[in-house]
């Protein structure tokens, strides 16, 4: 048993290698050209991890509109209340004009003048998906309708990683992964939920990395997949679930351990034997070119036979399977029943098919995989014991 302050010492910030600016270059001219197949003539990207994405400019969304317009050919220009341009003149990596509003104008309309006025081909404007709606029915009406969604052209980019972001995602995944080991090389009887979750966020910290999120459920709060209200003092016995992820770079890291805290019962081995069963049949069947929902179906599959489910039902698989991971804790592709995408090297994703038995426990191994060539491979080392899961 290590005390959490002692693991503390032992963490030191982690590093990879910046997207470069050639990259963000790239990714506005993969855009465009996706733009121009489709005979638009500007994009909109909100402040959302789109902009980041594209530009590496990153705004946290407020009441004000902030982002950029996206033209079928030539630089961005960039959306910002006046009186925040100084500061956006600092952050910006891509050059491009600044179209700067005053507090008492609609910059909607302004961004419809724009993009009207704009001597290019094309027509109609595509809105980021993360726009919130008072923006977007605003520029719809501005537009006079000759809008559209942004969604597929973005998705098509983001959801294949190049191996800038692979890297990325690797040195912030082994980070957690050895936060994950320490909470476990740190349990004690008597420990309170609140007090993993301290050392979680302060551990993210000393790595270097912004916290993200920690879910720590100790007994039966286990069985729930986003836990109960309030918190739990672990018991000799209990089934442990500690959800975590950081940031690094603006890219989020992801990992769930469940493990037995003491000697696991009979019934406490077979459901962890279960779920692991499962979590690997998914592994397996994330081929290139499979499609997203054969994931999902082969972990389902699995979890049928031993009597759970069917479909849904607890006890069983409540929810998918698994979840793209960014710059987006949760984005495409979405490993669910009903997705034809097919898997392609550079995808980076979730397996986490939780089993679920309400009232007693429950038992989610989520790891990250990211596709080659060759098919899928772990960020880091699956759990392989109920006891002892690294």
């Amino acid at each position: 048993m290590t005390s959490y302050e002692k693991a503390l010492d032992g963490f030191e910030p982690v590093s990879a290698t910046p997207i470069s600016d050639d990259e963000l270059k790239a990714r506005i001219a993969g855009l465009q050209g996706r733009m121009a197949a489709r005979g638009l003539k500007a994009m909109w990207l909100d402040a959302s991890s789109s902009l980041r994405y594209y530009t590496g400019l990153s705004i946290a969304p407020s009441e004000r509109m902030h982002g950029a317009i996206i033209p079928v050919r030539g630089a961005p220009v960039y959306v910002s209340p006046r009186f925040e341009v100084p500061k956006l003149d600092t952050m910006l990596r891509i050059p491009g004009e600044v179209l700067a509003w005053e507090e008492h104008e609609d910059p909607r309309a302004m961004i419809a003048a724009r993009v009207r006025g704009l001597d290019l081909p094309g027509q109609g404007l595509a809105l980021d998906p993360a726009t919130p709606f008072l923006f977007a029915a605003g520029m719809i009406a501005a537009m006079e309708g000759a809008v559209e969604p942004a969604a597929p052209l973005i998705t098509a980019q983001r959801q294949v990683k190049s191996p800038a972001e692979i890297a990325i995602l690797r040195a912030a995944m082994e980070a957690s992964w050895r936060v994950q080991k320490a909470v476990w090389e740190g349990l004690r009887p008597g420990i309170s939920t609140a007090e993993v979750c301290l050392f979680v966020d302060a551990a993210h910290r000393r790595l270097g990395m912004k916290p993200l999120f920690v879910a720590a459920q100790f007994g039966e709060a286990t069985a729930y997949p986003h836990g109960k209200p309030g918190g739990q003092v672990l018991r000799e016995g209990d089934m442990v679930l500690i959800d975590l992820g950081g940031i690094l770079q603006g890219y989020r890291s992801d990992i769930t351990r469940s493990y037995v805290f003491g000697k696991p019962t009979e019934r406490q081995a077979y459901l962890w034997d279960c779920e692991r069963r499962a979590h690997l049949a998914a592994f397996a069947a994330a081929r290139p070119g499979a499609p997203c929902a054969a994931v999902d179906a082969a972990a389902r599959a699995v979890l049928e036979a031993e009597g759970f489910g069917p479909d849904y039902a607890v006890p069983g698989l409540p929810h998918r399977t698994g979840h793209g991971l960014g710059l987006d804790i949760h984005e495409d592709p979405f490993i669910v029943r009903g997705n034809a995408t097919p898997l392609e090297p550079g995808m980076v994703f979730s397996i986490e098919p939780m089993l679920c038995v309400y009232g007693e426990c429950g038992v989610r191994l989520e790891d990250i995989v990211w596709m080659g060539e060759d098919g899928p491979h772990w960020f880091c080392p699956p759990a392989q014991s109920p006891a002892a899961p690294f």
